[in-house]
């Protein structure tokens, strides 16, 4: 019958953002009229952000004072940022910017590994273009990028020099062996980390040539981008055992007095550590004659503040804290305080009286009173949200204060949650706000569904129940296999309950459009045979024996909920939840949930907080574009049903491998494909088999998400405060 319309099983356009836009009219003549003195021209938006579907409806940021660098020298050394007291002061053409709105840039692409740094210079150029347009004034990496990272950013601050993307480049340490080792200390460990920070200074300057290297970025380095070096944030998340003992083992280690950085005598061994380093790195850097503000990675499971409410052990077992690493007066651009830090986590933020009972924008805000706290204890020095945000996602790992959840928002209401995020760190006075993240990133695992999935191939497939996989500002949308086609199941005007079944595949959900005609039932269930040898009770609405998961739908309702065949449930690989907590289901079925909090004891109280479930296969209702976590929609007599390969139980799609718990491990089965049943009123339809070809290669679409001009107005106004 020859290859079906691709629009019919296909997601609606891209949103062209018309109430965002409007929204973004005010925002902008505001800014217009504080920057009305000494503006720069209107800029334009330049044709490398098309490659970003949906800019093209961004209208135009507003004109304003230049952003472009005025570096000044302190004590012989050239500074473009430094900080003072509680402020972090960007020296510009147009006067010393004290609010840094930025992004958060990792370095893969869809199916690939981060250690593959597979971004291309089309890429970075496309996308150097449209953080400027949506009013992102620095740009944060983890590690070094490749030579044409360096070379892009360049070549778009030249073209662009009132409108430039600061860098705060990452140091990332590549030997994270400290943990199995329980010793920072270790000679393999420090080596490794000094010869990275040794490496990334030289990679800014354009002065590095290294060898390939699996995990790392090679080439040679020949641009030189310190002219818009605004800081450094050395190190990562440190695992708070591994770090707590590492410390027990150091106790002795010698206190560290260098040139440019000091720890104070309440450091830690771990601090002392740290500011060996920084003061390694500032000693590059001075060299050149330049100074930049470093601090080092910290977060909330070890920040310096103590959290009594705290039910978890390794949530408030170790404390850094950045006042006890210090510049000397050599170091004129001096330090910072660097937090990753989210509203939804660690679970102090729901239990703390103090920070309950905050208020912020006339409500008790958590997280407002958390950020605040850190800033009266940081009182010498700036403070930075360097990663804060909510994912876009239909999965959830934890619940929030205030809605702020891991997860379970659409795009639209999570670019709205970081706009408010974003001003929320304003407000209380810190100095700047990460947006974590630019783009979405398929190779991110969490902890509710990595014991699913085959993690070998992760990258491979985009999963909606994969929070951690949907914090971008912008989308990859899975493209599907470019030979992949639609596949008539069912096509046949006399048929009933379906006259037309049509499947196509992609690398997140299996799409079917069911042509109902013109007396549809008023309920519907879609059974899915993924294991043709397990077969028991069918699901509600069924007497298919064989389907081993099912959408059951309510027309007229406009619900609907998605059941796995208990075999196939992989709640048991997570935690044994109690099955009073779990949702209703037929006998030898479950409905499709994510733990999202497991039973916790508050320690102060001794409160007993049961676990916490989302039901994640509530199958909501609307068109993706309204809704991005919808999952079905009537268009005429037809319904569009997106189903997300979790929900069907697979570990891999890309190798049709199924996941089979056996207690506490994941099994897996290869599938000969989807079989699918449509049953309506104790009729039973095979409608057949849904098939694809295996692949080892991953297409994905970029595309602006829906609501992100809230974020790109937060922006804006953050940046003219």
């Amino acid at each position: 019958m020859g290859d079906l319309p691709r629009q019919l099983v296909e997601a609606p356009p891209v949103p062209r953002f018309g109430r965002a836009k409007a929204t973004a009219i005010g925002v902008v003549t505001l800014v217009m009229c504080l920057f009305l003195a000494g503006a720069t021209a209107q800029p334009e938006l330049s044709t490398d952000a098309f490659g970003i579907a949906g800019m093209d409806a961004v209208g135009a940021p507003p004109s304003g004072p230049s952003w472009a660098p005025a570096p000044r020298a302190d004590g012989g050394l050239t500074s473009v940022a430094v900080t003072h007291g509680q402020t972090f002061e960007l020296r510009t053409a147009g006067g010393d910017m004290t609010f840094l709105p930025g992004v958060n840039l990792g370095s893969t692409t869809p199916g690939h590994q981060p250690g593959e740094l597979s971004i291309t210079g089309a890429q970075y150029r496309t996308w150097f273009a449209a953080m400027s347009w949506l009013g992102t004034r620095v740009l944060r990496i983890y590690t070094i990028h490749p030579p044409v990272f360096y070379q892009e950013l360049a070549r778009h601050n030249r073209a662009e020099p009132d409108r430039p993307l600061y860098l705060v480049q990452g140091v990332y340490p590549p030997d994270e062996s400290y943990i199995e080792k329980q010793n920072l200390f270790h000679p393999t460990v420090t080596k490794a980390f000094q010869a990275e920070l040794r490496d990334a200074s030289a990679a800014v300057r354009g002065q590095l040539t290294r060898a390939p290297k699996l995990g790392r970025s090679s080439g040679t380095w020949d641009t030189d981008v310190t002219p818009w070096l605004a800081a450094w944030i050395v190190g990562l998340e440190l695992d708070p055992y591994a770090t707590y003992h590492s410390d027990r083992r150091n106790a002795a280690a010698p206190a560290t007095k260098g040139q440019y950085f000091r720890s104070t005598t309440d450091a830690s061994p771990t601090e002392r550590w740290l500011a060996a380093r920084m003061n390694e790195l500032a000693g590059y850097e001075a060299k050149q004659g330049l100074s930049q503000p470093i601090a080092f990675v910290n977060w909330p499971t070890t920040d310096p503040l103590r959290h009594p409410e705290e039910p978890l052990e390794q949530e408030d077992l170790l404390q850094l804290d950045a006042n006890h690493v210090l510049p000397t007066a050599a170091w004129p651009a001096g330090t910072f305080a660097s937090y990753h830090a989210y509203p939804y986590y660690p679970d102090f933020q729901r239990h703390e009286p103090a920070l309950l009972q905050f208020q912020y924008a006339g409500r008790a805000d958590p997280y407002a009173g958390y950020l605040t706290a850190l800033k009266q204890h940081h009182r010498d020095m700036p403070t930075l949200v360097t990663e804060f945000g909510v994912p876009s996602s239909l999965g959830s790992a934890h619940n929030s204060p205030l809605g702020r959840s891991q997860g379970d928002h659409s795009e639209r209401e999570a670019m709205q949650i970081d706009a408010e995020l974003l001003r929320l760190i304003r407000d209380q006075g810190l100095a700047g706000g990460f947006l974590f993240g630019w783009v979405d990133e398929w190779f991110k695992f969490t902890w509710n569904t990595i014991a699913h999935q085959d993690g070998a191939r992760r990258q491979l497939w985009h999963d909606p129940l994969t929070n951690e996989q949907h914090f971008g500002l912008v989308a990859m949308d899975p493209a599907g296999q470019p030979e992949a086609t639609a596949q008539y199941l069912v096509d046949d005007e006399t048929d009933w309950p379906a006259r037309r079944v049509t499947a196509r595949v992609n690398e997140a959900y299996v799409q079917f459009r069911v042509g109902l005609g013109a007396a549809p039932p008023s309920a519907l269930t879609l059974g899915f045979d993924v294991l043709p040898g397990l077969t028991g009770p069918p699901p509600p609405g069924s007497d298919s024996k064989d389907a081993d998961a099912a959408f059951v739908f309510d027309l007229i309702g406009r619900g609907g909920q998605a059941y796995l065949r208990q075999e196939l449930d992989p709640m048991p690989l997570d935690y044994a939840v109690p099955a009073g907590l779990r949702g209703p289901a037929p006998d030898g079925w479950r409905r499709f949930e994510l733990i999202v909090n497991r039973d916790l004891t508050v320690p102060t109280t001794g409160e007993r907080l049961p676990a916490e479930l989302q039901n994640a296969g509530a199958l909501r209702y609307g068109r993706p574009g309204d809704d991005s976590r919808a999952l079905w929609y009537r268009d005429g007599d037809d319904l569009v049903i997106r189903v997300p390969w979790g929900m069907l139980g697979f570990a891999d799609p890309s190798a049709h491998m199924i996941g089979v718990p056996r207690g506490k491990v994941l099994t897996r089965t290869v599938t000969p494909g989807v079989g699918v049943t449509v049953s309506a009123t104790g009729t039973e339809q095979a409608a057949g088999t849904v098939t694809w070809t295996n692949w080892n290669r991953a297409y994905a679409t970029e595309r602006l998400k829906s609501g992100a001009v809230l974020f790109r107005d937060a922006a804006l106004e953050t940046a003219a405060s």
